[in-house]
């Protein structure tokens, strides 16, 4: 064991006492992605030389005793869709110039530069991040660290894989339709898709605001202070929340006893393996141990796989408006594909579907009022071959395998996945933890609650390197 398998949490504890350095902990890390990342392919950049010197430069305030900010000497990485300054953000595409210019931060990188966490490089995603797996034209298929033949999921599956196997202990992803959820579920790692505004944006996703940014972790302590810390104000951004008060950590102040919390098993029209079933019936059942009051219910709506498609298939067409055929030839062909069907939408279709979605909105409201938060599985399989879109005996579009996931994106709502368990062949299930909006602490209470008396989020992969 090493520094690369302790949480953001542990390291700074270690920090604080000096039994451990950020320069360790980077080193550690760097050595993970140099030993992994040819297994998994989870990093498009390494940035080693700039990290070792972040990491000097905190060990020396650290050893000051004048740390600044909560996450210094953190390794961490950034999903290839967020703006870093002076490094290229390619997004998955060979239809994106390397030479920029480069010059801005995204809120939530700005925040970790803030914060000075120490930042190791970028992590893969799908071409424009699109779907809910990892493989782009630019850099390849991402692999699973629990089964290298499987998918990491996406479309945040580089943070994901690298969460995993301890190439940093943070990660920021972003997720439209589940792509911090998606690849959480199937990597063992933790993850919150936090209430939509609660994590400043820029530049506007072309998915409107279905698309949220999100920690990626492999604890709901570590998420909560990832988020805490990402969750600062920023004027770019029209539609940001008011900064919620912080956690601080104090996610056990939350007692489950006596918390009304809804559990369904497939939102009453999911086809659910059932490996996932019974995992998810054992998680459920720890719920009950900690005094919750569980009642089986479904929330009462059906599936908006065909409105998210207009909402979803439109943001593509937007985001490769500007791309000539050349261009297109270049690129994912089923994502050239949904972004042609997205530009054939009229503006009656994109107002249809927003309906769909505020009825949505309306009847989780209602939900809630009722049920504090409501558990589902987040994924109904476990993770599938790799390289490919949907698995045999599924539909051709990603959403067909991602039922629990994008309509929470349609509610803005905070939804969490932690690990609750593994197949007997050894891949990782999630459990998702859905709030109301601005319930994003209580979510991740019931995540930590959860994990205070479990270990599936501790276990940790080693894939075969030979």
């Amino acid at each position: 064991m090493t520094s690369a398998d302790l949480s953001a949490v542990e390291l700074l504890a270690a920090y604080r006492t000096g039994e451990l350095s950020p320069v360790e902990a980077t080193h550690d890390a760097l050595a993970r992605i140099e030993t992994y990342d040819p297994v998994v392919n989870a990093f498009c950049l390494v940035q080693a030389d700039e990290a070792q010197a972040a990491a000097k430069e905190s060990e020396a305030r650290w050893h000051r005793g004048e740390p600044r900010g909560s996450l210094d000497g953190v390794p961490t990485s950034i999903k290839d869709l967020l703006l870093t300054a002076g490094r290229p953000t390619l997004r998955g595409s060979r239809t994106i110039d390397p030479a920029g210019p480069w010059e801005v931060d995204a809120p939530a990188v700005a925040r970790l530069r803030e914060h000075n966490a120490v930042i190791i490089g970028r992590t893969t995603t799908p071409e424009l991040g699109w779907k809910g797996v990892t493989d782009s034209p630019l850099t390849g298929v991402t692999r699973n660290p629990w089964d290298p033949s499987t998918t990491a999921g996406g479309s945040s599956g580089g943070s994901a894989a690298a969460v995993a196997l301890g190439m940093g202990a943070l990660s920021l992803g972003t997720d439209g339709g589940g792509s911090v959820r998606i690849p959480a579920a199937f990597t063992g790692t933790s993850t919150i898709k936090p209430t939509y505004g609660r994590v400043p944006n820029w530049p506007a996703s072309p998915y409107g605001t279905l698309a949220h940014v999100g920690p990626m972790t492999r604890s709901a302590a570590d998420t909560a202070l990832l988020l805490d810390a990402i969750s600062g104000f920023d004027p770019r951004d029209p539609w940001a929340l008011a900064p919620a008060a912080p956690t601080n950590g104090r996610l056990g102040e939350t007692a489950m006893a006596g918390m009304r919390i809804a559990v369904s098993p497939t939102l009453g029209y999911v086809r659910l393996d059932p490996e996932v079933a019974a995992a998810f019936e054992s998680a459920v059942d720890v719920f009950a141990s900690l005094g919750a009051l569980l009642t089986e219910a479904d929330p009462g709506f059906t599936d908006p796989v065909e409105a998210f498609h207009t909402l979803w298939f439109s943001g593509a067409a937007k985001s490769i408006e500007h791309l000539g055929p050349e261009q297109r030839a270049l690129m994912d062909p089923a994502l050239v594909a949904v972004a042609e069907e997205g530009a054939r939408a009229s503006a009656l279709d994109y107002l249809t579907a927003m309906a769909v979605r505020n009825d949505l909105g309306r009847t989780m409201g209602e939900f809630h009022t009722r049920h504090a938060l409501l558990l589902t599985p987040t994924m109904p399989i476990p993770a599938f071959e790799a390289g490919v879109e949907s698995p045999a005996g599924w539909g051709e579009r990603w959403t067909s395998w991602t039922p629990f996931t994008y309509p929470f994106n349609m509610t803005q709502q905070p939804a969490a996945s932690v690990p609750c368990g593994f197949t007997r062949g050894g891949l990782p299930i999630g459990l998702q933890i859905v709030g109301p909006r601005h319930a994003d602490r209580a979510v991740l209470s019931a995540a930590h609650a959860f994990q205070a008396v479990t270990d599936w989020h501790l276990q940790r992969p080693r894939p075969a390197t030979g």
